[in-house]
């Protein structure tokens, strides 16, 4: 095993093109980086899809409720689905939404975070004090700014596997 500061609370994300390692912050956001880590251990977002991808923007996944976007359907209705759990109380920090940097996506109301998160390509601070930031990429982010582009992207790249890494 890689030596990780927290393995606890690192994240490896498989993607096409190789490795993605996320360092959640539970000091940060507990709840959301408690979600992630449930998910992942669930294998819940093994092979999700990307389905909201922005060039200089973000690329959104985690949508575990609409994860098979092999037919039209699904592929119109990702993006509005969450897990069977709860949604998350929103915990906003003064944490810059700085490339690599993971948000929670939600719906207009501030408590819907679910299951779905987006990684920045670029620095977005307009979002910041909005989304919940709750994890970073330490390595790996060559791979994240490979992800195919679209809205959504007509064949779109997917989270092949999520672990946390103290259990790889």
């Amino acid at each position: 095993m890689a030596d990780y500061k927290d393995p606890e609370n690192t994240i490896l994300m498989e993607l096409k093109d190789g490795t993605v390692v996320i360092e959640l912050l539970p000091d940060v956001a507990p709840q959301h980086s408690e979600r992630m880590k449930e998910l992942a251990r669930s294998g819940a977002y093994d092979n999700v899809a990307f389905h909201r991808v922005i060039d200089g923007f973000m690329a959104q996944t985690g949508d575990v409720q609409f994860a098979n976007m092999e037919n039209d359907f699904n592929i119109r209705r990702a993006g509005t689905g969450g897990s069977d759990l709860p949604d998350l109380p929103a915990e906003f920090s003064r944490l810059p939404h700085d490339r690599g940097t993971l948000g929670a996506a939600r719906s207009q109301n501030p408590n819907s975070a679910n299951s779905q998160f987006f990684i920045n390509f670029k620095d977005n601070h307009f979002l910041n004090g909005q989304y919940t930031v709750y994890g970073r990429v330490v390595s790996g982010m060559e791979h994240v700014d490979k992800i195919v582009r679209g809205e959504p992207p007509m064949s779109p790249d997917r989270m092949i596997s999520v672990k946390v890494a103290a259990d790889a």
